[in-house]
């Protein structure tokens, strides 16, 4: 077993958090404060290779896997964990098409989103159906060669700046199993009865954009199906046991985000004539942090790696979504008490991060729904 990094990560690494810094750190408390998205930032991280990092050469990808965009989706959150999905997230429902669209649809849709010129959003949660996805309502109808769309999204990332969606659909309703009724399908964002709001007052990332989008017989050809129809059921099962590493690179980033910060305050504030972080209860803060840190970082590279080595554990997806969730609240929390008073207010980024850490608990499956989905596993060995 190795688990040294390669030169390449080792570099991606290095080059990622140094575009961090140099980019979110002058805009961070803004973009947080108006709820500004960052088109410009999300273009150059583009031209750097950081957007769709993991999508091959070929389709205009960095080519650098699973495991490379966890290091960059790591090393982004670290310093703004809103702007850094802007980045990793534009090519949200990409990974549909890639794993079952057509080699048409690829080029079409995934090689200017990694370019930059274009954003993708996954349309799944509807206002009465989050993690219970078979519930989804929104339907497609077939008529001639076109099929007609009509239904409301909520929570959409990138909702009201993205250039097209890829929706889950009902089109089988009379299907005998539930789970065959569901069809994924690329709806372009400028087709006509489409309307599309920003959630404004987020608790946290706010610099994300978030919409609730609605569907009133929208009209795309049938040509737009990912997949097989009947299958998007399955299709976005396979879409989250992926993308939930990239939420978990996430928790890892963010986590040594409040570390780094924690660290910096303890050793410059005194307290009794001596810095804090000499003090043992600071320290026993610091120490659970690392070492959450430290399991929860070898967990998300492990269930990465094997995911690229074609060896995938998506039991294992759960797991680092469910720890990666509870470290980076833990740490969140822990860096603020550190902090003190001036942790609760916003002239320290702790309590940025302390706001952006709760929603790694809930979105992309919370943790009550990976429990069921660990559980049943376990019982069923």
């Amino acid at each position: 077993m190795d688990f040294e990094l390669t030169e390449e990560m080792k570099m991606l690494r290095e080059m990622t958090y140094k575009f961090a810094v140099a980019e979110f750190t002058p805009v961070s408390h803004e973009c947080d404060k108006e709820e500004k998205y960052t088109p410009e930032i999300r273009k150059k991280a583009a031209e750097n290779g950081l957007v769709g990092a993991w999508v091959p050469e070929q389709y205009g990808g960095a080519g650098v896997g699973i495991l490379g965009n966890a290091i960059v989706t790591e090393e982004l959150s670290r310093v703004d964990m809103g702007i850094g999905l802007n980045i990793v997230a534009a090519t949200f429902g990409l990974e549909a098409i890639y794993y079952f669209g057509t080699e048409e649809q690829k080029k079409t849709y995934i090689t200017p989103v990694c370019r930059g010129e274009k954003v993708s959003a996954g349309a799944f949660t509807e206002p009465d159906a989050g993690t219970d996805v078979a519930s989804y309502r929104t339907r497609a109808v077939k008529d001639g060669k076109d099929y007609v769309i009509t239904g409301t999204k909520m929570f959409i990332t990138n909702g009201t700046v993205c250039d097209f969606y890829v929706a889950q659909c009902i089109t089988n309703p009379e299907a005998e199993k539930k789970h065959s009724r569901f069809s994924q399908i690329i709806i372009p964002a400028d087709a006509k009865g489409i309307t599309r709001n920003k959630i404004p007052g987020k608790m946290g990332v706010r610099s994300s954009d978030t919409a609730d989008v609605s569907f009133e017989e929208v009209r795309v050809p049938q040509t737009n199906l990912v997949g097989k129809e009947g299958a998007g059921f399955h299709q976005l099962m396979h879409f989250f046991d992926v993308t939930r590493v990239m939420v978990a690179g996430q928790c890892v980033g963010i986590s040594q985000g409040c570390l780094d910060k924690a660290l910096q305050y303890v050793k410059e504030r005194k307290a009794f004539g001596v810095p804090i972080g000499t003090y043992q209860l600071s320290m026993a803060k610091l120490t659970e942090m690392a070492i959450r840190i430290e399991l929860l970082r070898n967990l998300v590279y492990k269930t990465a790696w094997l995911i690229d080595t074609g060896k995938p554990d998506y039991t294992l997806s759960a797991m680092i979504k469910y720890y990666g969730g509870q470290t980076a609240v833990y740490c969140a929390n822990a860096a603020l008490e550190l902090h003190g008073g001036y942790g609760y207010i916003d002239e320290y980024p702790v309590q940025k991060f302390y706001r952006d850490a709760k929603v790694l608990e809930i979105y992309e499956g919370t943790k009550e729904a990976e429990t069921l989905t660990i559980g049943r596993v376990l019982l069923s060995r």
